[in-house]
């Protein structure tokens, strides 16, 4: 178990669940019916778009002769994987920018995705260009001109073809 685990580790467990049908051969209909399970329920899971429960992922264990928690321990691992993704705080490169740009904050305390416009607005206005460069490499040329658009009615062009 431990090997198929190391190998599957992060992976939606539904879409491992998929190849393993695929290799033996069985369509998720039948299998979903021989288990008790609807159909659509399967193919959700199947396709990555809904969690592995712990009975139903018995159930497939038992089914497909795997050690019991194969499915369960790829379904933690992958949800670790998710809350990880989440938890990761995601800033530009704080060493180009001025911390006097943000006089009245916290720097490290900012949420760079929640007050986007007002952070693209205040950098454009008073940084200079090598902190306007890194919000265009960090937020992309779209976003950046679409903050910008709504203030000032003008885009930002000199980063565009970059």
């Amino acid at each position: 178990m431990n090997t198929y685990i190391e190998k599957y580790k992060g992976i939606h467990p539904g879409i491992i669940l998929e190849r393993e049908l695929k290799k033996r051969a069985l369509p998720k209909r039948p299998f979903a019916q021989s288990i008790g399970e609807h159909p659509q329920t399967l193919n959700a899971i199947t396709k990555g778009k809904r969690k592995l429960n712990i009975s139903l992922a018995l159930k497939i264990e038992k089914s497909l002769g795997f050690e019991e928690g194969t499915y369960v321990f790829l379904q933690s691992y992958f949800d670790i994987k998710e809350e990880n993704k989440k938890q990761e705080k995601q800033t530009p490169n704080l060493e180009v920018i001025r911390k006097s740009l943000f006089w009245d904050t916290d720097l490290l305390m900012i949420d760079w995705q929640k007050h986007y416009k007002s952070l693209i607005r205040r950098i454009f206005e008073r940084g200079n260009d090598q902190e306007k460069q890194e919000i265009v490499f960090f937020y992309g040329t779209e976003v950046v001109n679409k903050a910008l658009l709504s203030q000032t009615g003008k885009p930002y062009t000199i980063y565009q073809n970059k």
